[in-house]
């Protein structure tokens, strides 16, 4: 893109006044977003929206040199962005009306052909949501799909994470430039997740996280994906605000229910309840509900069945986990008929063949 159009576009995400939709609306309507500024002010006065003030804020120059700043971190630190009348900005997003009009990103990220799913919630993640999204990642893994979060504590990381474990594309979206990371501690994953995902923000290299920045960047989680899941949440909170965002651009809210007692799960049975999303239980509502289930059989469970050799024991737990998903490592010793003590070393061997992963709390599952 050429230093004359990126300036522009810097110029009017950041004028005054002038959101996404009435950004958008200029453009279209002048043809393209530099000649937006070399337009006389009495013309722009008179599309639909605008007037006086409007143009003014638009036309004010005291701007200018921060844009040019910006404009210069961009060049000199060879910052990738993508602009929503260009072919490389997200399909899912473009048809959201607020989605910005240009995100920058770094790592490596790819939204084509894929299915994508954001997963948000509390950052006091419980137990109970810790075990339900390893679990549900998990299963939905040979799916390959795109795992959107926001990098924030509790849900959001566990997300990254899991993802990263299963070695799924993850993007986090921030509430803030990339010249930062917050919250500081997760610092020690940005490298993994720029090999297998990576970040994306709207906001300028140097603004800090802010209150506001986080619920506009619910926007962008809600629009990048097919689905949100909210795994856990009080009566209210930041990840119901992308559940209403994501019902508001016609796609599909899944939410985990809980105890009607537990002050993190409140949240998502209100959305249920209110019939603001499918209850979700395990991952075969979100395959059927997305029409994932087309017959095919999963990449990676082929991959196993041909190239990994298992012993008649070996091939038993396996068959187990299958059919079960998930299981106590006790369970499994007593539906299979293996003693305790040579079950666990089975499925030691197990783990070291990338056959089975282990979980919190002496669970096991298929990798």
């Amino acid at each position: 893109m050429e230093k004359e159009k990126l300036f522009a576009i810097l110029r009017l995400q950041k004028a005054k006044s002038i959101g996404t939709i009435l950004a958008k609306k200029l453009i279209r309507t002048v043809g393209d977003v530099e000649s937006l500024f070399k337009e006389r002010p009495h013309i722009l006065q008179k599309i639909h929206g605008i007037g006086t003030q409007i143009t003014k804020h638009l036309l004010d120059e005291s701007q200018l040199q921060n844009v040019d700043n910006e404009l210069q971190y961009i060049l000199d630190n060879n910052i990738e962005y993508a602009y929503f009348m260009n072919e490389d900005y997200p399909e899912k997003l473009k048809h959201c009306i607020d989605g910005p009009i240009l995100f920058f990103k770094e790592g490596t990220i790819d939204f084509t052909n894929k299915r994508v799913l954001s997963i948000v919630g509390t950052r006091s993640m419980t137990h109970y949501g810790r075990d339900f999204c390893n679990q549900l990642i998990n299963n939905l893994a040979s799916y390959d799909p795109i795992i959107v979060s926001g990098f924030a504590y509790g849900v959001d990381i566990c997300a990254h994470k899991v993802a990263m474990e299963n070695r799924l594309q993850t993007v986090a979206v921030l509430a803030h430039g990339l010249e930062q990371i917050y919250p500081r501690s997760h610092k020690k994953y940005m490298h993994e997740m720029y090999a297998r995902g990576g970040f994306i923000t709207e906001f300028w290299h140097h603004e800090n996280p802010m209150r506001e920045h986080f619920l506009q960047r619910n926007r962008i989680v809600a629009g990048l994906s097919d689905a949100t899941i909210v795994i856990e949440s009080a009566e209210k909170g930041g990840s119901l605000v992308t559940a209403d965002i994501a019902n508001s651009y016609d796609r599909e809210v899944f939410a985990v229910p809980g105890r009607v007692t537990d002050v993190y799960s409140k949240g998502c049975n209100n959305l249920i309840k209110q019939h603001k999303a499918h209850a979700i239980t395990s991952s075969e509502d979100v395959i059927k509900i997305l029409g994932w289930d087309n017959g095919l059989k999963p990449k990676r469970e082929v991959q196993k069945q041909l190239f990994v050799e298992l012993g008649i024991e070996e091939q038993k737990i396996y068959d187990f986990l299958k059919h079960k998903e998930t299981q106590l490592l006790d369970v499994i010793a007593l539906e299979c008929n293996i003693p305790t003590y040579q079950l666990a070393s089975m499925l030691l061997q197990l783990e070291l063949k990338g056959v089975i992963k282990p979980l919190p709390g002496k669970m096991f599952t298929l990798a």
